[in-house]
């Protein structure tokens, strides 16, 4: 992980304190609400429908130990006991009261962590594939190049104010798992055939009332100027972007509206930074400064790479037990680019509980678990689990039981029941439905492995409003939640993808029809559901039958399920 320098530490309190005199002033009456608002949002506090919403940047998604037990402190003692894993990879809380906003500041601080510029109008939270640095594909450890480029863009002057929020992720790997094609802009790590190391450049995805994926702008930027590339198509984004109509501001419209002109402009720029521009060439990454960072992201001194001598099954284990260790193990364990080593995942997706929080006693456990299995460390996925990149195969099945007991174990990844959903209509004032109750009616349906194992991989999202903080666009199967007269309906897609393996061409879902009543939409996907399982090939995934026999059988299935209430929408 990246340790932070003096410097650092001393940059995250400096701003706990100025945070702290502007809450006392507005406390006060002497800063105004208005006056207010942007100071608290550029550290990330909003106001949301019941409570203040407190965002926590996760850089590339990697925490320690000692941060994810400051984390559960905080939900423990100024929250209602549990946090929440955003696609993002940021952590939310949403219940501190206002008047304890600065304590927690203080407290994040202590850790080395903050809510810097995961709101307001600017470069927000660098994401990146939760294995970054540790798949089994992994051709590049991206994270250097996250953190670089996290501290290149924190309170980048040029950049605090841009016509709409803006959002980077990375990906070093043969698959893309940071869903790098429905991001602002999108980088891929590769290299040349000289064996140089570069990236290929993305812009304009992004999701929103308009669902775009994003276009290569430059096949290959050579590593040491892609922050000067990247100033350049912020500038000319800055620039030319659309700031009197907040529906039209992202950059993907702008791209849209320019094509080949946006390129032009940005490779222009570019080279204009670099001849023109006073000191424009002060922003090329020097070598000694990305070896200073590298070093932060060594594999801990403990990981040895070896020839496993098991995964510590009992010999004297049960029929049924080794069944279910088998389930976990193919779901929730996957490989390592070290011998003897495995990514795990830790499921927070259980009945009772939304997709993606989690409680302060599930925090302590899963520190826990890094400390004991993982060196210390953990990252958060884009799935909203927790993942442990460290693990012998030797311990796996120690984790697994130590899993079990904090009901952090369900061999679920990537399986119907392991859906993301925003926190939707029950906390956010820009949500038009509620998603927690569909995910929760969905996961208590799905519950039985077996039906689970024989659906197969499915990605399915849930946005309680257009602005799509669910993902539902690149969901196999999408939910939107929207308002109809004051109540809550909602429609689907279905053939949507992230970009990764299972459908590698990054696509916008299909809606299947007009939106379905809440109390419809679970036997909506339970039809979706059997027309799958009736229409399938033999071993073929949904997303796969989906795209042969297309949308209109699924479409027949879920308006037959529509009740009398529903047949108007």
């Amino acid at each position: 992980m990246y340790q932070y320098t003096d410097f650092d530490k001393q940059f995250v309190r400096q701003r706990a304190a100025q945070f702290r005199d502007q809450l006392e002033r507005n406390l006060a009456g002497k800063l105004g609400d208005e006056e207010f608002r942007p100071l608290r949002l550029q550290n990330g506090w909003y106001v949301q429908r019941h409570a203040p919403m407190l965002r926590v940047a996760v850089p590339y998604g990697e925490l320690s130990s000692a941060q994810i037990r400051q984390l559960a402190r905080i939900a423990r003692e100024h929250d209602r006991g549990y946090a929440h894993f955003t696609t993002r990879q940021n952590v939310q809380f949403n219940w501190i009261p206002l008047t304890q906003s600065a304590d927690v500041m203080d407290l994040l601080a202590e850790v080395n962590m903050h809510g810097i510029q995961t709101s307001g109008n600017c470069i927000r939270n660098i994401t990146a594939d939760a294995m970054v640095g540790v798949a089994e594909d992994d051709v590049i450890d991206a994270r250097p190049y996250c953190e670089v480029l996290r501290q290149w863009s924190t309170l980048h002057p040029e950049f605090a104010f841009l016509p709409r929020k803006f959002k980077i992720a990375v990906s070093g790997a043969t698959e893309d798992r940071a869903a790098t094609a429905w991001h602002d802009i999108g980088l891929h790590l590769i290299k040349d055939e000289d064996g140089e190391v570069g990236f290929r450049v993305l812009v304009g995805g992004g999701m929103g009332r308009t669902p775009i994926t994003g276009t290569v702008i430059n096949s290959f930027v050579p590593w040491q100027q892609i922050l000067v590339y990247i100033e350049a198509i912020v500038r000319v984004y800055n620039r030319f972007g659309r700031r009197d109509n907040m529906y039209k501001a992202r950059i993907k419209i702008l791209v849209k509206a320019e094509g080949q002109k946006f390129f032009d402009q940005v490779n222009e720029e570019f080279s204009n930074i670099l001849t023109r521009d006073v000191d424009g060439a002060a922003h090329i990454i020097p070598q000694a400064e990305f070896d200073r960072v590298s070093a932060s992201f060594v594999f801990p001194a403990a990981v040895q790479a070896h020839a496993p001598s098991g995964n510590g099954l009992p010999t004297d284990a049960s029929e049924a037990e080794q069944k279910q260790f088998a389930k976990w193990l193919e779901r929730n364990v996957r490989g390592h680019k070290v011998q003897g080593y495995k990514n795990v995942t830790l499921s927070v997706k259980r009945p009772g509980q939304a997709p993606g929080d989690v409680t302060d006693t599930q925090m302590d456990a899963i520190a826990d678990m890094a400390d004991r299995f993982s060196c210390g460390e953990l990252r958060v996925t884009h799935d909203q689990n927790a993942l442990l990149p460290f693990v012998r195969e030797e311990d796996l099945y120690a984790l697994w039981q130590a899993a079990k007991a904090a009901t952090l174990a369900s061999p679920n990844i990537g399986l119907l029941s392991d859906m993301i959903a925003c926190p939707g209509g029950d906390f956010c004032a820009l949500a038009n439905a509620r998603s927690i109750p569909i995910a929760n009616d969905l996961i208590e349906r799905y519950q039985d492995l077996d039906e689970l194992y024989d659906i197969g991989e499915i990605d399915l999202h849930i946005s309680g409003c257009i602005n799509s903080c669910g993902h539902h666009h690149s969901g196999h199967i999408g939910i939107l939640g929207v308002d109809k007269d004051g109540s809550e309906w909602y429609q689907i897609t279905l053939g949507g993808s992230d970009g990764s393996n299972h459908a590698p061409t990054s696509v916008t879902g299909k809606v299947i029809g007009p939106s379905f009543s809440a109390d419809e939409v679970t036997d909506v996907i339970e039809a979706v559901i059997e027309t799958y399982r009736a229409q399938r090939s033999a071993n073929e995934k949904f997303i796969d039958t989906v795209k042969r026999i297309g949308i209109d059988p699924f479409k027949t299935a879920a308006n037959a399920v529509r009740r009398a209430t529903a047949k108007a929408a």
